[in-house]
């Protein structure tokens, strides 16, 4: 995959913009056009106060009682451990053939993995905001060979025939509170971030459309 999700060879990618929608009512629309849409899509949306476990999520990461918080706490089939999804914080699950794999492999994964993270960090580029990759961190980070790297992007998905699940989260403008709240994507000792944390002045629709641009 390229860092474009709208390569000259692949079919018309369907963007949608679905505005805040819960994550189990998220997941149900992924799994549908996963199983029964030949079509590329991209959605985008925003979730309610989540906090989501991945195959290889701990509950002992959950660090409060996440749903006395108004949160809610789902397990769930994409890579990686534990992440937050929140207000502010624009998802976005590609939904896609991915050309020349065979679905699932660690190498087509990581290579589907890395088209996504160059992706954001084009978005960021755009913005005027510098970013990279981190040794060993999937997602995309700030200052990433500084002294304080932070995480403004994750990342996680799921390849299955072929097709791709899950996604990114980019945070906007998020209450980064809640990430102090979870271990997120079991990383300690670094931190996240965020477009607002970082100066940037940007509303949710005009990150929306830069990706959808890309």
């Amino acid at each position: 995959m390229s860092s474009s999700l709208l390569a000259a060879d692949r079919p018309v990618l369907r963007i949608r913009w679905l505005g805040r929608v819960a994550y189990q009512d998220a997941l149900a629309l992924q799994r549908r056009l996963h199983g029964h849409s030949a079509d590329d899509h991209l959605l985008m949306l925003e979730h309610p106060h989540v906090v989501t476990l991945g195959r290889r999520g701990r509950r002992e990461h959950l660090l409060v009682d996440v749903e006395a918080l108004g949160g809610s706490v789902v397990e769930t089939d994409r890579g990686g451990e534990v992440t937050y999804h929140g207000p502010g914080q624009l998802v976005g699950y590609p939904i896609l053939t991915v050309p020349g794999r065979r679905g699932g492999g660690m190498a087509d994964t990581a290579a589907y993995v890395g088209g996504v993270e160059q992706l954001l960090i084009d978005v960021l580029a755009d913005l005027g905001l510098e970013a990279g990759r981190l040794d060993r961190h999937t997602g995309v980070w700030i200052d990433p060979e500084g002294l304080r790297p932070r995480k403004i992007a994750a990342i996680g998905v799921r390849l299955s025939r072929a097709r791709s699940m899950h996604g990114f989260a980019l945070n906007v403008d998020p209450d980064l509170e809640w990430f102090a709240r979870i271990v997120p994507c079991g990383i300690t000792g670094l931190g996240v971030t965020s477009l607002s944390a970082e100066g940037i002045d940007v509303s949710m629709q005009q990150v929306v459309d830069l990706v959808a641009q890309r």
